[in-house]
């Protein structure tokens, strides 16, 4: 059953953001996973969630993603975009 990241995230540094994105596609490619939404226009339906920076990612299972955040390469990537951003990340499982 497939898996998805969601990200709120709010840039703070977006040149060093910019670091982050250039090289995470192609780690995300390599555990199986694409990006079903990546930034984009955001509207409030409901609540009072503030929006930023929207990313939905899915991967083919929980254990493809779980591989791909755990990865050493991928934890270099979440060094830089701790430094270069805030927000907040799930990992939800599909059905």
């Amino acid at each position: 059953m497939a898996a998805y990241i969601y990200g709120n995230i709010e840039i703070t540094n977006p040149e060093l953001y910019e670091e982050y994105r250039r090289e995470v596609p192609a780690l995300i490619a390599a555990h199986g996973g694409r990006y079903l939404v990546r930034g984009g226009a955001v509207s409030v339906l409901e609540g009072t969630g503030v929006p930023q920076r929207q990313v939905i990612l899915e991967f083919p299972d929980m254990s493809h993603l779980q591989a791909f955040y755990h990865s050493p390469e991928y934890q270099r990537l979440v060094a830089i975009r701790q430094r270069a951003a805030s927000g907040t990340l799930f990992a939800i499982e599909g059905y």
